[in-house]
């Protein structure tokens, strides 16, 4: 049985579809699977909290890119699901060697909203 929904939600096209299609300016972007498309075109966020609010990011950390929180409690980084070395392991122990301590590690992938921003914003 196949039902196709049009939707403006994209939070209700991620819930619910198995398959997404993508239009932008009346033109098929894409239509892939949700899975592999938020597999192949999403990225990862590693959220780590810290035992001590960090004033700034030090310098030696700027290979990175991290995102300080505002109240410089949290750090952000973001890579690349599909690479074969995301920089996880360096980053922890950089972090490690520098004394910044975490209290808790968490990761987020890329909404189905965030790829689709992307998509259409490549596309313009």
């Amino acid at each position: 049985v196949t039902i196709i929904l049009t939707t403006h939600y994209i939070e209700e096209a991620e819930a619910m579809a198995d398959r997404v299609g993508v239009i932008n300016r009346g033109e098929i972007v894409l239509v892939e699977d949700k899975a592999e498309l938020m597999r192949t075109l999403g990225r990862k966020r590693l959220l780590l909290e810290l035992r001590s609010p960090l004033a700034t990011i030090p310098e030696s950390f700027s290979r990175y890119a991290l995102e300080l929180s505002p109240g410089g409690d949290q750090l952000t980084y973001t890579y690349d699901n599909q690479s074969e070395r995301p920089g996880v392991a360096s980053l922890l122990r950089d972090l490690e060697t520098a004394g910044i301590q975490f209290r808790d590690i968490d990761t987020q992938n890329s909404s189905l909203e965030e790829i689709f921003v992307n998509l259409v914003r490549k596309d313009v």
